[in-house]
């Protein structure tokens, strides 16, 4: 994410954004833990909720021209592929993503359309992903909880290792914020992060050095899924995606390092273990 706030004379101000992001990100923290608590339909809703976000700021960052409808067919999309992936129906869950991806397509003006089927996929591979770890019989609750772990230990310990470290810009064309320092900081913590909090829900489950490696390579996925939304606003000439979320700008600007890391887990999943997506991501 990009942090724009400046001194008086030009600097940046480190901290100056850092209670406006803090209060958002508690307050979508407790909703996103207690859902994942709670399971089942009210997880379900919660991501078809946040994947519908996601699917409308895409659409309307692209393109103007008919984009309620692209956004209605983003909702719907993703509540169906929600409800596929609630009965492990992954053939019907895949070819409705690809509908849904074509229908976008054709409702996009010339120029856009594979920006729009893209930015589909993109929304309803998210809500694909988190259903089918979640409702994994025996790790899914384990399996979003480590995502969560490393992808907000990453953004914290990235965002205070940026700021107090400082050094060379990561991709300025892309993000002028990151930087190299912040990044490695945010991989190396956001790795133990998600070691940490398997070995706080089950001990003997996992073990050590293979659960952290994995935990690192999904700290690398999730950091591209972070410079890919940054290059996807600069494309189109954006600083966030939207307002909806204030400190943090949209949706997709607070979920892109996670949208990466869930694909990532759940394809994983689906190439090991199609029957159980979560223990595939796991057990190898």
């Amino acid at each position: 994410m990009t942090f724009n706030s400046v001194k008086k004379h030009g600097n940046p101000a480190p901290f100056v954004d850092l209670w406006p992001r803090l209060i958002s990100a508690i307050v979508l923290i407790i909703a996103a833990l207690v859902t994942l608590i709670q399971g089942g339909k009210l997880f379900v809703c919660f991501w078809v909720i946040a994947a519908s976000a996601v699917s409308w700021e895409w659409q309307n960052l692209i393109s103007a021209q008919r984009v309620h409808l692209r956004s209605a067919l983003g909702v719907f999309g993703c509540a169906l592929v929600a409800w596929l992936s609630w009965r492990h129906d992954l053939t019907g869950g895949f070819i409705l993503i690809f509908i849904a991806a074509v229908a976008a397509a054709c409702l996009a003006p010339q120029g856009r359309r594979l920006w729009a089927g893209g930015g589909m996929i993109y929304a309803t591979l998210l809500v694909a992903g988190v259903c089918l770890l979640r409702l994994s019989p025996q790790h899914g609750l384990d399996a979003i909880a480590f995502l969560f772990a490393i992808v907000w230990g990453a953004d914290i310990f990235a965002y205070f290792g940026g700021r107090l470290i400082g050094g060379p810009k990561l991709w300025p064309a892309v993000s002028a914020g990151k930087t190299w320092s912040g990044s490695i900081v945010g991989l190396i913590c956001g790795a133990f992060c998600g070691l940490l909090v398997l070995r706080l829900f089950n001990e003997t489950a996992y073990d050590v050095f293979p659960t952290l490696l994995l935990a690192l390579s999904v700290a690398v996925i999730s950091q591209f899924g972070d410079l890919f939304e940054s290059a996807v606003k600069r494309t189109f000439g954006v600083k966030d995606s939207s307002q909806l979320i204030p400190g943090h700008g949209g949706v997709m600007d607070r979920l892109d390092a996670f949208i990466f890391a869930v694909i990532y887990a759940s394809l994983l999943g689906l190439i090991h273990s199609p029957g159980s997506v979560a223990d595939g991501f796991f057990f190898w």
